[in-house]
């Protein structure tokens, strides 16, 4: 599987996300490539943005959201016998979520287990930042306020998962999750409110 690209055009953590498709479609891409890798080529094709742009808000850095990306998918090809059906974006993410507390945990291994899940960098590289326009600069230090677990579930949301996928990424209740984003999303409205975003954008249009 190739590595993934340098290109910050290709890998934007502002794409919007791929749309899902059918599960059973997946679970015969994913029978094909459990005997055949070069089957798994939808499957990255499909997903790679999408991990790209959720390991790229955890991590901060293109450098290191695209180690992280490709471990992730390395990783998902050899665990493909341990795929049960499903949505295979969640399967994905889980995988996806705990490679980056690795990654976390590799840099800072006296770090916690809860503290390195709880860490995000709020930081840009100068090549990032001179990319991201004002709106997006600002979503980050909104996303940066929100507590842990009403961070990650947004962060899963802005990659295109939906309760259900997220629920299962986290290894929580779909009913927990859809409270928790209601909060968290109550919580954003708040916050770019009082920073003056959500007038500015009003008075803009």
């Amino acid at each position: 599987m190739a590595a993934v690209a340098k290109d910050e055009d290709e890998h934007d953590p502002w794409r919007p996300p791929a749309p899902a498709p059918a599960e059973g479609d997946e679970r015969l891409i994913v029978a094909r490539a459990r005997h055949d890798r070069v089957a798994f080529a939808p499957l990255y094709e499909r997903y790679v943005n999408d991990v790209y742009r959720y390991c790229h808000y955890r991590l901060g850095s293109r450098e290191a959201a695209e180690d992280v990306t490709s471990l992730t998918f390395i990783k998902a090809m050899g665990s493909l016998g341990q795929y049960r059906g499903g949505s295979f974006r969640a399967w994905l993410f889980t995988i996806a979520h705990r490679t980056v507390i690795d990654h976390v945990r590799a840099r800072r291994p006296d770090l916690p287990l809860d503290l390195a899940e709880q860490a995000v960098s709020t930081e840009r590289s100068p090549e990032t930042a001179a990319l991201a326009n004002e709106d997006q600069r600002q979503l980050a230090g909104l996303l940066a306020q929100l507590p842990t677990g009403q961070r990650r579930v947004v962060e899963l949301r802005l990659a295109g998962l939906n309760d259900r996928e997220i629920a299962d990424v986290l290894g929580e209740r779909h009913t927990a999750v859809r409270t928790r984003q209601s909060r968290a999303l109550a919580r954003l409205r708040t916050l770019a409110t009082a920073s003056g975003w959500l007038a500015a954008d009003k008075d803009s249009r």
